[in-house]
């Protein structure tokens, strides 16, 4: 598990300041993989106070062009972040309770993936994401059926 120092060391290895919201968001969303923005914010405030949905916004926006975060957008969802970066791992996606998992590359190197053609494209990330239903969501509902 990361921890304040290690956070900071990230920040300044980016040539981003080390500010308390920086610190909030990186911590949130290392203790809660792929969580929203909304779910994002509250962490930070349990852990700061007032902080403004712009500040929230910013440093998201900040932390993730510095590819200190992956900002993820499954289809019909809202964007969610992670701290896994640098590994082009995919997702799983439960079409029912919309929880996501990691799952490591498909196939091969990054970016795991070869595109039938790739119109000149110095590729380098593919991103899949697989759909179906978790296990608590496909399991059968009989237990409240049968007397």
């Amino acid at each position: 598990m990361s921890t304040i120092p290690e956070f900071e060391r990230m920040l300044r290895g980016a040539a981003l300041r080390v500010t308390a919201p920086r610190i909030a968001v990186l911590t949130a969303v290392h203790n809660q993989p792929h969580s929203d923005t909304d779910t994002i914010l509250g962490r930070v405030r349990e852990s700061l106070g007032a902080v403004s949905h712009q500040a929230v916004y910013d440093v998201l926006r900040a932390l993730t062009a510095a590819g200190l975060l992956r900002r993820i957008q499954p289809m019909g969802a809202v964007a969610r972040y992670e701290t896994r970066v640098g590994d082009n791992h995919h997702h799983l996606v439960c079409r029912s309770c919309g929880v996501i998992n990691d799952v490591d590359c498909a196939v091969g190197e990054a970016p795991c993936l070869t595109a039938a053609d790739d119109n000149g494209f110095v590729l380098d990330e593919a991103e899949v994401i697989y759909w179906g239903l978790c296990a608590d969501c496909s399991a059968p509902h009989t237990a409240s059926a049968h007397p």
